[in-house]
């Protein structure tokens, strides 16, 4: 049963996440920098601060204790928001790939390195490589199976296109140049996960198992905070876009929508660390947890496509193979568990 609920937790924030980017839609007559760093605001820095003061609510301590007690361990606390910088590097990159290669290549390929190299180096670079056990390794596998499957169901539906709408979705191809991007992308993006095992033990004693990976996650949300604000305030300077802010007839309107946008974000690694909570009793699965949520986002994330109409007018066959990825996806997240 526990089982059962810890997937099913994953899998709501998941859900969350693969919605965040409906409430920017209501966002109104701000730049992309301007919205991004209010809700980075709210996805990187206030929710992730409540989940810790939550996580200590029950604990043998005080949120000045858990400060007090990441101080005593300066080198797992730096090394957190170190990769948390990193990986928000992986955050801004990640368009990249997609303007170079298409959404289906670029996505699966920066997506398929994200998922498999943070459930891999989280463990080897923490020194717990014995945790990836075959069964582990399997799911990897599986995983970047149903996300290659995903990526070709994404490729037909674009070789679909006309010509003129082919040029205009893909301008800038650039294969070899798109290859590096996505990579580095998909490395830098799975640096949250390398961040979290990093940051696995900063936790008050008492403190309950479904919220002990929150701290680590404030603090790596902390680092991508501020890789993300130091580019958009570059952006604001550079398109002369402060005027955003002085828009105050727009601030209540899209304080909301970047705080719902923010709120559903930080749900999948809310949801992340209660999921994990309840799988406490299967440890492949603690380990394989990062693919599990990385799978989650990807088969969310399309059925949004499906649901906004994004695969109208492609051949049965284009859709047969889209759902036969994401049923690969969804099976990867308990493959595991029955090797």
């Amino acid at each position: 049963m526990y089982l059962i609920i810890g997937l099913l937790i994953i899998a709501v924030g998941a859900f969350c996440q693969s919605s965040s980017y409906v409430p920017i839609n209501k966002i109104k007559k701000w730049s992309w920098e301007s919205y991004w760093l209010v809700q980075g605001v709210f996805a990187w820095l206030l929710f992730p601060l409540l989940g810790t003061l939550l996580s200590v609510s029950g604990a043998s301590g005080s949120f000045g204790d858990l400060l007090s007690m990441m101080n005593a361990n300066p080198k797992a606390t730096w090394l957190t928001i170190l990769f948390g910088v990193l990986w928000g590097i992986g955050g801004l990159t990640f368009g990249l790939s997609m303007r170079y290669l298409g959404v289906a290549l670029g996505q699966s390929i920066a997506l398929g390195t994200c998922s498999a190299l943070g459930a891999i180096l989280g463990p080897v670079l923490t020194g717990h490589a014995a945790d990836l056990t075959s069964a582990v390794i399997i799911g990897v596998v599986v995983t970047l199976v149903g996300i290659s499957i995903i990526g070709i169901a994404g490729a037909m539906k674009a070789s679909a296109l006309p010509e003129e709408e082919k040029k205009k979705a893909v301008k800038d191809f650039n294969f070899g140049k798109g290859i590096f991007v996505a990579l580095l992308a998909g490395f830098m993006s799975a640096c949250f996960n390398i961040g979290l095992n990093f940051g696995q033990d900063l936790y008050l004693e008492g403190t309950r198992p479904i919220f002990r990976a929150l701290p680590a996650t404030m603090l790596v949300t902390f680092g991508g905070f501020l890789t993300n604000a130091a580019y958009c305030l570059f952006q604001n300077a550079r398109n002369k876009t402060w005027s955003d802010y002085k828009q105050k007839s727009l601030w209540g309107n899209n304080l909301l929508f970047c705080a719902l946008a923010g709120l559903l974000w930080y749900s999948q690694f809310f949801g992340l660390s209660l999921g994990k909570g309840f799988l406490t009793d299967y440890p492949v699965l603690i380990t394989f947890s990062w693919c599990i949520l990385m799978s989650l986002n990807i088969v969310f994330s399309n059925v949004w496509g499906i649901i906004l109409k994004e695969w109208k007018g492609v051949s049965r066959r284009t859709v047969t193979i889209l759902l036969l990825g994401i049923t690969v996806l969804i099976i990867s997240t308990f493959l595991p568990q029955l090797i």
